[in-house]
């Protein structure tokens, strides 16, 4: 690395450090990152190449790794930094959500869950076991595929939150397409999950469906009421 390039990358991270990403374009957000595992080289043409070849700072961080290493420039250890900064981003929003009520912030839930889900190449189906005064207990993936009423199981869902001493979930699953809009197997899935949890007294306060920056909720929605509705009714009738 040149003395210019080493002073241009010195005075990229004195940029940061003074004033955060504000100010910064994208290539030069993806040649900083580059730099965290790239000792002595120019950073760039890789970064800028990186940009144009998957549009987007979103996508670039989003790409697999054997993509990215297809870049001149980007090798096996140089991702590194590109890698690291979604793992980062999802932990510390996980660790906001701990311990809180996300009810109290939806918005907050939401980041937290699309970063989690925004690059899964198939559907994956999240629970959040909350507890009585619905405080985050822990996340997990219960169900990777398409996701149908025969491929989620209420009965493993519950033991699960038995196992967590959950009062309350929350689901979260993603389309993979981008579009959040339920189908009618989300709809029918969701009343399911809502049916099974009740008879051992554990509410499900949500169903989020994560699309390309955008979610569709089934509270928001009104759904969930409608169909504990539906159920108290059932339950009532059945006496």
């Amino acid at each position: 690395m040149t003395q210019k390039d080493a002073g241009h990358r010195r005075r990229l991270r004195q940029r940061f450090l003074e004033g955060g990403l504000d100010g910064f374009a994208d290539y030069e957000v993806i040649e900083l990152l580059l730099t965290l595992a790239t000792p002595r080289k120019d950073c760039k043409p890789a970064a800028k190449e990186a940009l144009r070849r998957f549009r987007t700072l979103q996508g670039v961080l989003e790409a697999g790794a054997a993509e990215l290493v297809a870049i001149e420039g980007i090798g096996p250890k140089n991702i590194f930094g590109l890698k690291l900064i979604p793992a980062v981003a999802e932990r510390y929003l996980q660790k906001k959500l701990v311990g809180k009520n996300p009810l109290q912030n939806p918005r907050q839930l939401f980041d937290y869950m699309y970063v989690r889900l925004r690059d899964k190449a198939r559907e994956c189906f999240e629970t959040i076991f909350l507890d009585a005064k619905n405080r985050v207990i822990a996340t997990e993936t219960l169900f990777e595929g398409t996701l149908t009423s025969s491929a989620v199981y209420p009965r493993e869902v519950i033991m699960a939150a038995l196992a967590h001493r959950a009062a309350a979930l929350i689901f979260a699953h993603n389309h993979p397409s981008g579009d959040p809009q339920p189908s009618m197997a989300d709809v029918d899935l969701t009343r399911r999950l809502i049916y099974a949890c009740r008879p051992v007294d554990i509410l499900v306060h949500e169903h989020l469906i994560i699309g390309d920056n955008q979610y569709y909720s089934f509270a928001e929605q009104g759904q969930i009421a409608r169909m504990q509705e539906e159920i108290d009714l059932f339950m009532e009738s059945a006496k």
